[in-house]
């Protein structure tokens, strides 16, 4: 059996290794840099290009704003790359989510060269969500693990209310009722284990909450992130602020249980 160290180690090769920016960004459509801005700013407005890349022989030398073009030729328009806006293809995704917090795109490099972009609007896509899913789905897992540990006898029954305890029951009596074996504690929701984390001054500190009000929120928060994941919802409009959060405290949320 794994040890909780070598689990730890484990979950942050998958986190962190696993799923790169490479696997979401899009290729960075260029114009020479001779090119009409006019005619450029046209094609960029009709396929829907806020950015492109902007050649100087045969190389992508910097970018234009589509909404910078207007007249001349669209290479006196060209912003020259800052680094803090350039990633290789295989940076992490948590790497990519905080910067992408502090800048509205990211250039993405491949072979030395710069030929792909990525936008918060990138994040919708499958890997991202199977990655956010994930992230949850370990911190539900090290909740338990915490709740179970410190309340072996079952006394974090007293930590929640006698309705949403009855729904876990009946839960685990269908479960059961499937030839499913579950501990009572696994038939509760997300929302019912942090509430038991929080009501616990000991469990709330060693899950790394600051306060009780404020782990209400953040558990708020995660719950309707899974929520619109498992819906196929915008995520990054309704649910930016919680994503970063995770993503920054991801190797402490990793260790939560272990």
């Amino acid at each position: 059996m794994a040890t909780p160290r070598l689990t730890l180690i484990r979950l942050q090769r998958v986190f962190l290794e696993n799923f790169s920016v490479g696997d979401i960004a899009e290729p960075l459509a260029s114009f020479d840099a001779a090119a009409t801005a006019a005619d450029v700013r046209a094609i960029m407005a009709a396929r829907g290009y806020k950015v492109a890349g902007i050649r100087r022989e045969g190389t992508i030398a910097g970018y234009v704003q589509q909404e910078d073009l207007a007249a001349g030729t669209c290479g006196e328009y060209l912003h020259p790359f800052d680094a803090a806006d350039v990633v290789p293809d295989s940076a992490n995704l948590p790497t990519v989510v905080v910067r992408l917090a502090q800048s509205p795109r990211m250039f993405v490099t491949a072979f030395g060269q710069v030929g792909g972009i990525v936008t918060r609007t990138d994040l919708q896509k499958p890997p991202v969500r199977m990655w956010l899913f994930g992230m949850i789905t370990i911190i539900e897992m090290g909740l338990t693990r915490m709740i179970a540990d410190r309340f072996p006898d079952g006394a974090w029954r007293q930590f929640v209310s006698e309705g949403r305890l009855s729904k876990a029951e009946a839960l685990r009596e269908e479960r059961n009722r499937r030839n499913q074996e579950v501990d009572l504690l696994d038939c509760l929701q997300l929302s019912d284990k942090g509430q038991i984390v929080l009501r616990n001054d000991d469990l709330r500190t060693e899950a790394g909450f600051v306060s009780r009000s404020k782990g209400t929120q953040t558990m708020k928060e995660i719950e309707a992130l899974r929520n619109n994941l498992a819906h196929s919802q915008d995520i990054v409009a309704c649910d930016w602020d919680i994503i970063v959060k995770l993503t920054m405290y991801l190797n402490t949320l990793l260790s939560v249980g272990q």
